[in-house]
């Protein structure tokens, strides 16, 4: 590596509150760059961000392996009886035909027809949050929606009794919070609870669903089926902690990234009011303007050469999406929010094998969430300053106060 002209820190506040600024710098002078604080290399171009997505044999996911499965260690014994560890079985952190294995079974899950299934029941479950922030006229539209939504979407397809869903969506919060490591003794001992009760519901499940015929996630997932066989109980559990935490709050952010963009551009506000059908490219949009997931990690497997600058075998890499989805090189006008800009290039869901499962569920989940909340107000404009997320990984408001007319 050459010598750092380029000071870029994750961490740093003014890189937390703005890092496309430094994003571009890094594009432009140091593509490749070592970020002392983490200890890894950050990839900042488009098609270079999109190589280490693309190619595991040179950019493995084992570095994800240990983030994604943290959940389940809290309130369970991190090694199963076979000696092997829950890293060995996270789909998130697999590569070869183990990751092939795991998502053929789960792709049973997220096929168009069951996606697609979904929008009537999410519409019912949108509309009771949506009402009572109408109802009351003001009130902060990530706790209120953007949170609890797809949070209660995921226990529906995982068919979780309704009369447990805030005990799931309380569970979800923690297992989330456990992948970036609570601070305080109190927050330990949450998530510790948390992941003891999710455990022993799971387990419960598990017991009372194997050898189902219901339609229900859990149920597809546990059948035995010729091809790749059925998931195992620890291998499920597993999936389900990473859903929660990979599915409910990067979707919580990617509402609250799209309707920011609404509340901040009245004009377009007013368009999409005028012809909903803009909504799937605002959401398009939203999701390469603000992606809700700002890097991923990987594993150098050998020396690579790359934009100039060799990466060493075993280092951690960072391919940041954020900055890819901003570069010049294939956005015309990047920093402009275009909610008719042609989709296809963006990277928000991943690149590949490990392109996100989720992505319909997400789009379809942000486009109910906005067709929704436009039907049932008139208006909605600012009721306080939006608070953003201090994070590593996700960018996203963790408060949207809003007056709903």
């Amino acid at each position: 590596m050459s010598e750092t002209t380029v000071l870029y820190d994750p961490f740093a506040p003014d890189v937390q509150a703005d890092p496309y600024p430094f994003y571009a710098e890094l594009r432009r002078d140091e593509p490749v760059h070592y970020v002392e604080s983490l200890g890894a290399y950050a990839v900042s171009r488009h098609a270079d961000v999109r190589r280490v997505m693309h190619d595991h044999a040179a950019f493995s996911s084992a570095a994800m392996a240990e983030l994604v499965t943290r959940p389940v260690d809290f309130g369970r014994d991190a090694e199963m009886p076979d000696g092997s560890s829950y890293e060995s079985i996270s789909i998130i952190g697999l590569d070869g035909a183990a990751h092939t294995r795991l998502r053929t079974i789960v792709n049973r899950a997220f096929t168009p027809r069951r996606i697609g299934a979904l929008e009537g029941e999410m519409r019912a479950i949108a509309r009771p949050y949506l009402d009572d922030l109408v109802a009351r006229g003001t009130g902060d539209l990530i706790a209120g929606f953007a949170v609890p939504f797809p949070t209660v979407v995921i226990a529906a397809i995982l068919g979780v009794d309704p009369a447990r869903r805030d005990d799931f969506r309380r569970w979800s919060e923690h297992m989330v919070l456990a992948v970036f490591e609570p601070t305080t003794a109190e927050q330990r001992e949450a998530v510790l609870v948390s992941g003891a009760e999710l455990g022993e519901y799971l387990d419960a499940v598990f017991a009372e669903r194997a050898g189902s015929t219901d339609d229900d996630m859990v149920s597809v997932l546990l059948r035995a089926e010729l091809e790749g066989g059925a998931l195992t109980r620890e291998e499920l559990g597993v999936f389900v902690a990473t859903l929660l935490v990979a599915g409910s709050i990067t979707t919580a952010y990617l509402i609250g990234n799209a309707v920011t963009q609404l509340v901040e551009d009245p004009a377009l506000q007013s368009a999409v009011r005028a012809d909903p059908a803009l909504v799937s490219g605002i959401v398009e949009e939203a999701l390469r303007h603000e992606s809700p997931v700002q890097m991923m990690f990987r594993t150098a497997t050998s020396d690579i050469d790359l934009a100039g600058s060799t990466i060493p075998a075993g280092a951690t890499v960072l391919p940041l999406i954020g900055s890819a989805n901003r570069d010049e090189r294939v956005f015309a006008h990047p920093d402009r929010f275009d909610h008719n800009r042609p989709a296809g290039e963006a990277l928000a869901f991943g690149h590949g094998v490990h392109h996100c499962l989720g992505a319909a569920l997400a789009r379809l989940e942000a486009n109910v969430a906005l067709e929704e909340l436009l039907r049932g107000t008139a208006f909605l404009s600012p009721a306080g300053a939006i608070e953003r997320i201090t994070s590593l990984v996700f960018r996203g408001p963790t408060a949207l106060p809003l007056q709903f007319g």
